[in-house]
């Protein structure tokens, strides 16, 4: 790769790689500069600029970051589309991360320009949450180091899986001295219950039981038959080893005591054990805590079906230091997933309560292209981008428009002011969302060739912290629709008026402005005429 300062006037086809300021806009880094691009450039009197021109054996971020995301991903991982060199990806569903940190290793030991980011191995996720991320780190990565990269991310399977939570039905047993109180018995099922619903199973039976090993043999018996899996003994008094009461009594039910005490603080006097084909855990006494435990790492496991034995469980000492102290909090119950980083939660608006004034009498929104009427494809391209929501305002012919789409799992709002201009229906949908939501797209509903590609790059472009907090797509420097607004904006958007909804703001904020480039014009072309719905479907 060339790099280095250039001639303005020779810069065209160049990737930019500092960002430039010209009157009315910000070139980022990464642009790939046009002749407008250097007009503008020259006129604003920048002579040179810092570039990067790609050789031969040059493979572009974009391109390297989605090739090495797509060989590392397995089953349960999901590729958000590349920008700026990186490319993020996601659990598909609630499970664990299994990971092979030998070859995580081996990749980013390859060549400095190719580097991937995981979360620990065995991490519990829940569906939406960032599992890697693949970074580029300059505009492109060598072809021979990438080839290296991708043949190990899959040599011998997948880099990195995420392995499903099993439902399964539990029963606990617990214990009784002379001074239990029933009370406390009580919080501690209810904590483990919770427990056990947050990842997707139940507590179906409890049993309680003096502190003897006799008693407890019994009732391992008893839950075993009636189908629990796993088996929970909390014990009134603390497992100290293993001849104790616990242990002892998963050997006379006819059980085996696989492993006793883990490298892990708290929950060091954690006991498992197996009767028949059914996993017996002693719980330490910690797991009466809603808070992270060595037991949470057990179980998780177990629920996914992974391996856990002695030997994991002695493995679990590196970052097994869970014990709250000042300098580093431990997350409370419900708050260890959302610690971790999940993909934009995206509200996503189809504007479809026009009156298509230049069209005549039809509704161009019902109108077909390629055999799908248009306000249909808009949707079905928010759907296929894995928007969170889908909200249709609607507003000219809303009868006709919401029969259409009635199948399409999708929310409406009527705007009675439609034919005030777009601002009314901005307004109208702003005001009809619900939930948490990071960020809307803003879609107009007469797009023939928008694709969900195209608002799937939108969406892995947005990052209101690295200064994307609007996302706007282009064509050969010139900008289009759909735009996504970071939720800061909402107070903004809601305020607009007039026919062009929310385009004032991009010029007021063009600071946390992102311009997105697209391969194609699908982002500029919209219909408003008879005439160019007959070119739009004569180029479908």
């Amino acid at each position: 790769m060339q790099f280095g300062p250039v001639a303005t006037s020779k810069a065209a086809g160049a990737i930019l790689a500092h960002s430039v300021a010209v009157p009315g806009r910000a070139m980022k880094k990464g642009r790939v500069l046009s002749d407008d691009d250097v007009a503008a450039l020259l006129a604003a009197g920048h002579d040179k600029v810092v570039a990067a021109r790609l050789e031969a054996d040059d493979i572009p971020e974009d391109e390297a970051a989605t090739r090495l995301a797509s060989a590392a991903a397995g089953d349960g991982a999901t590729r958000q589309a590349a920008f700026t060199g990186r490319c993020n990806l996601y659990a598909a569903s609630a499970g664990i991360v299994v990971l092979d940190r030998a070859r995580l290793d081996r990749i980013n030991m390859i060549d400095e320009a190719i580097t991937i980011a995981t979360v620990p191995p065995y991490a519990w996720m829940q569906q939406g949450q960032m599992l890697a991320t693949v970074k580029i780190i300059p505009l492109a990565a060598p072809k021979l180091a990438l080839d290296a990269a991708e043949q190990i991310a899959g040599d011998g399977g997948p880099l990195l899986r995420v392995a499903p939570l099993r439902t399964r039905e539990a029963g606990l047993i617990m214990t009784t001295l002379a001074n239990t109180k029933p009370s406390v018995l009580d919080k501690t099922a209810k904590v483990l219950e919770n427990r056990l619903t947050q990842l997707g199973s139940t507590l179906t039976r409890e049993d309680r039981c003096a502190h003897k090993a006799r008693e407890i043999a019994a009732l391992v018996r008893e839950q075993h038959a009636a189908g629990c899996d796993p088996i929970l003994i909390f014990g009134a008094s603390a497992i100290t080893d293993r001849r104790d009461e616990i242990p002892a009594g998963i050997e006379i039910a006819g059980g085996v005591v696989e492993h006793f005490g883990m490298p892990v603080d708290p929950g060091n006097l954690l006991l498992l054990g197996r009767y028949r084909d059914v996993p017996v855990i002693g719980l330490p006494g910690c797991a009466r805590s809603p808070k992270l435990n060595g037991f949470d790492w057990v179980l998780q496991r177990l629920l996914a079906d992974l391996p856990v034995g002695r030997r994991e469980i002695m493995a679990m000492g590196g970052g097994g230091l869970l014990t709250e102290i000042p300098s580093r909090p431990q997350p409370r119950a419900g708050d260890e997933a959302s610690a971790i980083m999940r993909a934009p939660r995206i509200a996503a608006l189809v504007l479809a309560a026009g009156q298509s004034r230049r069209m005549g009498a039809a509704n161009k929104l019902l109108a077909k292209v390629d055999g799908v009427p248009m306000v249909q494809r808009a949707v079905m391209n928010a759907k296929a981008a894995q928007a969170q929501s889908v909200t249709v305002v609607l507003g000219h012919e809303a009868d006709q428009v919401r029969a259409l789409l009635a199948d399409a799992d999708v929310g409406f709002v009527v705007n009675p002011d439609y034919a005030e201009g777009l601002s009314t229906s901005l307004r109208a949908g702003l005001a009809a969302l619900s939930g948490e939501w990071d960020a809307v797209l803003v879609l107009l509903g007469d797009m023939p060739r928008l694709r969900p590609e195209h608002i799937a790059k939108l969406i892995a472009a947005f990052n209101p912290l690295e200064g994307r907090a609007i996302c706007v797509p282009t064509f050969n420097g010139k900008r289009g629709n759909p735009v996504l607004f970071a939720r800061e904006f909402a107070v903004e958007m809601a305020t607009v008026a007039g026919d062009s909804g929310a385009k004032h703001l991009i010029g007021q904020h063009e600071d946390k402005v992102c311009e997105v480039a697209m391969a194609d014009d699908g982002v500029l072309l919209d219909v408003d005429t008879p005439a160019a719905l007959t070119a739009a479907r004569d180029s479908a």
